[in-house]
């Protein structure tokens, strides 16, 4: 979700430039820095970043610099008339003082300044059509250069879910090779049984042994982490934004991964369980930088 754009433009009386910059965010937050009199472009802004982006925090600054000549002159008639009222209280406390001359009020700063061009509705209008489409240009620029950071973290992510795929293989492997481990957990979780109630009847442990042969079972869960694997690689083969649907899918990685541990009979299938968790938690990581 990171990335930097520029535009630029102009019209006969001004020069503006775009500067776009984005950082990774759970949603879209667009942050706009617009010159006074450029108000009415921010609404139609927000919706233009929008229709690009749906992550991200955002932030457009657009700079706007006046290159048409001056309209003129114009005198500032508050400051003049300060300028000769103070002259003329001088001149009464310091009678000796010589009296301003009008050459020396007008060339007092803040006087006399430049007359600013005022645009007419349609040049206001104008103008802001063409700063939009400029913006418009800065966008796809901004969503060219987080696509190409996309696919370098598409490789990335790609790599990830092969560690956590050979690593659920490996589970499976180490869960079918390992049917002893679970026999001897039930046989010790029976005796407990029968120590705790000699008369337990038959029928009732046969249910007790099949409810922990269930628990010790981890068919299920490895099915599951196989299932979103391939669920993870639709996502990213998609090419639209599904940077929310990997997150949850984060989040049912690890809830199997857990359960795998919780269950495990077996030293090395509980450390694949935790190298598991590892691999999810790197690739969750890296889901955050994605849209």
């Amino acid at each position: 979700m990171t990335g930097f754009a520029r535009a630029e433009g102009k019209d006969s009386q001004a020069a503006w430039t775009w500067e776009l910059r984005s950082v990774n965010g759970r949603g879209l937050d667009a942050r706009l820095r617009l010159p006074p009199g450029f108000e009415g472009v921010e609404a139609p802004a927000r919706d233009l970043i929008a229709k690009y982006l749906k992550r991200g925090n955002v932030q457009a600054s657009l700079t706007v610099t006046r290159t048409g000549a001056a309209a003129g002159i114009a005198v500032n008639r508050d400051v003049l008339e300060q300028a000769i009222h103070l002259a003329t209280e001088l001149s009464h406390r310091l009678p000796s003082a010589r009296a301003p001359s009008v050459d020396g009020l007008l060339s007092l700063r803040g006087v006399i300044e430049p007359a600013e061009h005022e645009p007419t509705a349609e040049e206001r209008e104008r103008r802001e059509t063409a700063v939009l489409k400029d913006l418009d240009m800065a966008m796809v620029r901004l969503a060219a250069a987080r696509a190409g950071e996309g696919k370098k973290l598409g490789d990335v992510l790609g790599q990830r879910l092969s560690e956590i795929e050979t690593l659920t293989a490996k589970a499976e492997t180490l869960a079918a090779l390992q049917p002893q481990a679970i026999q001897e957990r039930l046989k010790r979780n029976v005796i407990k049984l029968l120590e705790a109630a000699p008369t337990l009847s038959s029928d009732r442990l046969a249910q007790e042994t099949a409810l922990l042969a269930a628990k010790a079972d981890v068919r299920e869960e490895l099915d599951r982490l196989k299932a979103h694997v391939a669920q993870a690689r639709e996502l990213l083969a998609d090419g639209t934004g599904v940077g929310r649907r990997l997150d949850f899918l984060c989040q049912e990685f690890n809830r199997e991964a857990n359960t795998l541990c919780s269950k495990s009979e077996d030293v090395e299938l509980t450390r694949v369980g935790v190298d598991l968790k590892v691999s999810v938690e790197q690739f969750r990581e890296q889901i955050q930088n994605i849209e």
